[in-house]
């Protein structure tokens, strides 16, 4: 009975935020879209605008390489979270530095569907007047449908994400693409809003940072220091104020400090 908000839910998100803010320019170009481009005609940009020759998805080795790179250059989606570029003319895959998982409700939630209304009919043959089966018309036709809308009623979800420098470096990430990945992460909500989830907000956004590449602590362990708990075990949260959000900065091992991006 918990609540989910899958990986690629998120990165939509943060896709979509990253094309209205400089999405339509290098290198901040989205390749995971819904603008009418089909992905193997950006595969054959980068072959046209290397002066490489593509035939087909059977092209040389170091081709390849180079086409993976221009994409990297380019498509902001692809640098941070990688992406499969096999289909039609072959750009190679990349194995994305930044990882997110699912995220999850603390608590129990409960979907709910509600009834609306609709005054307007979708067919003209549903407002003909009615014929019932002895042969009499009705009074009229259908004037209205009826629809439902789900919602749930509060939940409070939490994900973690993950950073590689390593692979960070072999797909030319910059610092500037990270500012706009924590950017997008507080702001991407104020950008899609819906009459059912009108009020999703981030309530925290907590970065360990460390000095080593290889990492100087568990990531687990440096989860675990944030700890939300109900306020009174025996409700139902209903608001953000049910919760109690305790953050544990005493003591981080050596080589990693906390940033808070988003508190409260």
């Amino acid at each position: 009975m918990q609540g989910l908000v899958t990986d690629v839910c998120l990165k939509r998100k943060v896709r979509n935020y990253v094309d209205l803010v400089s999405g339509d320019q290098s290198p901040n170009l989205i390749y995971i879209q819904n603008k009418g481009f089909a992905l193997n005609d950006l595969h054959a940009r980068a072959y046209e605008d290397l002066k490489i020759k593509a035939t087909g998805t059977k092209q040389k080795r170091e081709d390849v390489d180079k086409a993976r790179q221009w994409m990297c250059q380019n498509f902001y989606d692809i640098r941070m979270f990688g992406a499969v570029m096999t289909t039609g003319v072959n750009c190679g895959q990349v194995r994305g530095p930044i990882q997110m998982t699912f995220a999850r409700s603390f608590h129990q939630i409960m979907p709910v569907d509600v009834a609306i209304t609709r005054i307007a009919i979708t067919k003209p043959e549903d407002a003909a007047v009615q014929i019932s089966e002895d042969g009499k018309k009705g009074e009229g036709g259908k004037t209205t449908e009826i629809g439902r809308k789900a919602m749930i009623p509060y939940g409070l979800y939490q994900g973690h994400g993950f950073f590689s420098p390593h692979l960070a470096a072999q797909t030319g990430v910059t610092q500037a693409d990270l500012e706009i990945f924590w950017e997008s992460l507080v702001k991407m909500w104020e950008v899609d809003r819906s009459a059912s989830r009108g009020m999703m907000a981030p309530r925290g956004l907590y970065v360990f940072s460390h000095e080593s590449k290889l990492g100087n602590a568990p990531a687990h362990k440096l989860f675990e220091r944030v700890k939300v708990d109900l306020k009174n075990e025996g409700m139902s949260p209903r608001k953000f104020g049910d919760y109690a959000v305790e953050v544990d900065e005493t003591n981080l091992p050596q080589g990693v400090t906390l940033t808070k991006l988003v508190e409260g």
